[in-house]
């Protein structure tokens, strides 16, 4: 999940893992609970949003258009979170604190139960952080600090498997977001003015971190603020401030995943100044930004393009209107349905959106339901979908 520490965190372009899919599409068949408004009758997957001011975390699924809580939610943390992740198997939440990471495990009914004797597994204050598809290796970036860190875990417990964590030096430390290709062979690490680090990954070493290559921001004065990549490893993504001309200047870069060569007509307007989180949605077709406030004011608003391909060259194209959201939009994710996009508001207004895809105009998003992840004021600041 992840933009960085406090603000600047999202679950962004996880890989989409075969397996326990339609166990955690509807684990309820009831329709109890509540607190959501809203028009549909969709139903989602499980999903954490994270609150810092209040140190928690909220679990909930959308139940027949309605939000409902997990049991347990919200579940309060013993310190103050940066960062949140859910490992592909579905069986981990990694939750970044000023501790260190803590291990949840995850029930079947989506609850949460502290692993680890209650003890952070490490001790790194992760900005950003993301699970290998193998559940092999915790990848982590701390924010002030030129690394990328791979802590090794074991795919069965989730628990730290040795005291040595791998790292790869990064040629900047002013870091915001860091992601996983879904092919599990590049991480991206996001790094303000400093631009894109690019790291190749490998599982199977015993060192997975390759050497960095790096990807200069476009204009002076821009900052990589978030990373992500198309689920089929045609593009990478970096959202980028100063980018483009205008009153609105945040930008979205596209590049060829193998060749990283940047496509014509890159970068495109974001529809926004801080373009915070990026997802690209599991079928392919369309890719959304989440700016956390424009030029006329801190609403958020959430930025759309179409993905189209000709004589093997790709292309994006923007959908004919911005989406908004709620006071400085921060984190992005598809719930592992398909059904919605989630937003999440760190100044609320409200905490949590949910959007359906509009049966008339594709690409375009209805936004259906909302709620407030706790007493608020909470600062919700990242979310992490089932896979």
């Amino acid at each position: 999940m992840t933009m960085g520490r406090w603000a600047r965190l999202a679950l962004i372009a996880l890989p989409l893992i075969a397996g326990c899919k339609d166990f955690w599409q509807n684990p309820y068949t009831n329709s109890g609970g509540g607190g959501g408004t809203g028009t549909t009758t969709e139903s989602s997957g499980i999903f954490y949003v994270m609150n810092v001011l209040t140190s928690q975390i909220a679990g909930y699924y959308v139940n027949a258009g309605t939000i409902t809580a997990v049991p347990g939610s919200p579940f309060p943390l013993l310190a103050p979170p940066f960062a949140i992740t859910v490992a592909p198997n579905n069986n981990f939440l990694y939750v970044s604190t000023t501790n260190g990471i803590y291990l949840y495990t995850i029930a079947s009914n989506g609850q949460l139960a502290l692993g680890n004797a209650q003890n952070p597994i490490s001790s790194d204050q992760a900005a950003s952080m993301r699970v290998d598809a193998t559940n092999s290796w915790l990848v982590d970036t701390i924010s002030g600090q030129p690394f990328v860190y791979a802590i090794p875990i074991n795919p069965s417990t989730g628990m730290v498997t040795s005291v040595t964590e791998q790292s790869a030096i990064l040629p900047a430390s002013t870091i915001q977001q860091m992601t996983l290709s879904p092919d599990n062979t590049e991480a991206f690490v996001a790094m303000g003015t400093g631009g894109t680090a690019i790291i190749p990954f490998k599982a199977a070493n015993t060192n997975p971190l390759g050497a960095v290559s790096n990807i200069a921001v476009k204009n002076a004065g821009g900052a990589a603020l978030s990373v992500a990549v198309d689920p089929y490893e045609r593009l990478f993504y970096i959202g980028e401030t100063v980018a483009v001309s205008g009153s609105n200047s945040g930008g979205l870069r596209a590049f060829n995943f193998g060749t990283l060569k940047e496509l014509t007509g890159s970068p495109y307007p974001s529809a926004g100044l801080a373009p915070y989180s990026i997802l690209p949605i599991s079928t392919g077709d369309y890719v959304y930004v989440a700016n956390r406030q424009t030029s006329s004011g801190s609403t958020g608003v959430i930025g759309g393009f179409s993905l189209s391909t000709s004589n093997s060259a790709y292309a994006l194209t923007a959908l004919g209107k911005a989406f908004n959201a709620g006071t400085h939009t921060v984190a992005l994710a598809e719930d592992n349905t398909g059904n919605f996009v989630f937003a999440v508001n760190y100044d609320g207004n409200p905490d949590l959106m949910g959007y359906v895809f509009d049966t008339t105009n594709p690409g375009y998003l209805d936004p259906v339901i909302s709620t407030t992840t706790g007493t608020d004021p909470v600062q919700a600041s990242g979310i992490a979908a089932a896979h």
